[in-house]
């Protein structure tokens, strides 16, 4: 199997509240032997459950991504990408994104970001 990102979709079952959700999507993520976590959100509301973007490098991890484990009874979606073939190649094609369809730099994005205490990311 050749090296490529792969995009998993998550929903959990009725009944699960958001912070088990989100408490077991964070520990399948968790679990290096998918491959290298790239990029994981949660989604707000209902239904929950999140989104999740591997580096996958050997037919072992690919197998994994197939196998629920932690989010049996969930629905789980797993969609191999096409420019994304790399951990580098998955920020590359979110800059190039940015660029060409949003007509912005990440740079510009950062510059023109509002203070807000959510933005996490902004914290020093």
């Amino acid at each position: 199997m050749k090296r490529r990102c792969f995009l998993v979709y998550a929903l959990a079952p009725d009944g699960v509240s958001a912070r088990e959700a989100n408490d077991l999507l964070n520990e399948y993520i968790a679990d290096k032997r998918r491959g290298i976590i790239v990029f994981h959100d949660h989604f707000t509301g209902k239904p929950h459950g999140g989104v999740a973007v591997w580096d996958v490098r050997s037919a072992e991890e690919h197998a994994l991504l197939e196998d629920p484990g932690l989010l049996a009874g969930w629905e789980v979606r797993v969609h191999p990408l096409t420019f994304a073939l790399a951990a580098t190649g998955f920020a590359a094609q979110m800059e190039f994104t940015v660029e060409q369809y949003g007509g912005k730099t990440m740079a510009e994005l950062a510059d023109e970001e509002e203070e807000d205490e959510r933005f996490w990311w902004r914290r020093s």
